[in-house]
């Protein structure tokens, strides 16, 4: 059985859900300064926003979309040292429910030069978690360093932020000349856009494409390493049963999972350990969409997985492939610091 050196996974990631009053407010109990927040209100239709400390408050992406970083005044206007503040802004405090994913990197980061293109990263080890921000150069081959230092990340998750262009990820679950398009509900891309080249502990590659380099482009990277007991990121296949479909062993209770069908075109989805809080009935946002948050999919959380329930064409399929990341709320079996107690299902 392996051991985490993470006790404690909310001091890396946490979901913090809140009550929107369309005016300014502050809120509190994330557990750190987040350094990635992820905003979607639940009750209707609306765009995801994506902040971070490195690019800085209110510049707002969407996922759902290819539009490049929009300055939006009354949207995320601080980081706190336990939370955030907002102000008025529909997407991210109107009257309504919302829920918010919260990373912990490493601050407004610092200039890093292990890449041909020189780059800020916030990075912390310790989660294999990075934020990192450069400018293309156009140039096939190109690497950007990432600050992870010690593992090489499996996920890297690029958007422009000077113009419209595609989201794009790599992940090495899938073929090095494919990526994956977190606005899209697309197959996987046949495009080296990573040059057919995996990332190492100090540096990711990329072709000469404006979505990933283009010259003088500004761009963002998210990269993610697993970290035993805290992330786990892979692939499943479902088998098409209702309440016995795939089970997912990641060696953690997951407090978050997202999934993308990878061989054919399917929506991304996002469930999260708050929003129900209990078995088969975790609620679902669409990172490629604007709809209010779904109901109808059925996934356990368990004590070392995540067990699909039921079979919709997003998460369930019988005989497609499916990808996922998936983030811990309690290891399996922590190391240091604890009683070793195995952790229990919900």
């Amino acid at each position: 059985m392996a051991y985490s050196s993470i006790v404690k996974p909310s001091d890396y990631f946490n979901t913090k859900l809140y009550t929107g009053n369309g005016s300014s407010q502050s809120f509190t109990g994330v557990g750190y300064q987040p350094d990635f927040t992820w905003i979607k209100r639940r009750g209707s239709a609306e765009g995801h926003s994506l902040f971070d400390a490195v690019r800085g408050v209110q510049k707002r992406l969407v996922s759902n979309d290819n539009g490049g970083e929009a300055v939006v005044s009354n949207s995320l206007t601080a980081f706190g040292s336990d939370g955030f503040t907002l102000g008025g802004s529909d997407t991210v405090n109107g009257s309504d429910n919302y829920a918010s994913w919260n990373w912990k990197a490493n601050g407004a980061g610092s200039a890093n030069t292990a890449g041909s293109i020189n780059s800020t990263v916030s990075a912390n080890t310790t989660s294999g978690f990075s934020i990192v921000k450069y400018t293309g150069n156009g140039s096939s081959g190109a690497t950007v360093g990432h600050g992870l230092t010690t593992t090489a990340p499996k996920i890297v998750l690029i958007k422009t932020t000077s113009g419209a262009d595609a989201w794009t990820m790599l992940n090495t679950n899938i073929d090095l000349n494919k990526y994956l398009s977190l606005n899209s509900n697309s197959a996987e891309i046949s495009d080296p856009m990573f040059n057919n080249t995996a990332p190492t502990t100090t540096v990711f590659t990329l072709d000469g494409d404006g979505q990933v380099n283009g010259n003088g482009v500004s761009l963002i990277a998210y990269c993610f390493s697993e970290v035993t007991g805290y992330s786990k990121f892979g692939s499943y296949k479902g088998n098409g049963a209702n309440f016995d479909n795939a089970f997912v062993y990641t060696g953690f209770k997951p407090s978050l999972v997202i999934i993308k069908k990878s061989n054919t075109t399917g929506n991304w989805v996002i469930e999260d350990n708050k929003r129900a809080g209990y078995n088969q009935a975790n609620y679902h946002l669409y990172p490629n969409l604007t709809n209010a948050e779904g109901t109808n999919y059925y996934t356990d959380f368990l004590s070392n997985g995540f067990k699909i329930r039921d079979n919709p064409s997003d998460i369930g399929e019988s005989g497609h492939t499916y990808i996922y990341m998936a983030f811990a709320e309690e290891p399996l079996v922590a190391n240091s610091g604890s009683n070793g107690v195995p952790a229990t299902a919900r």
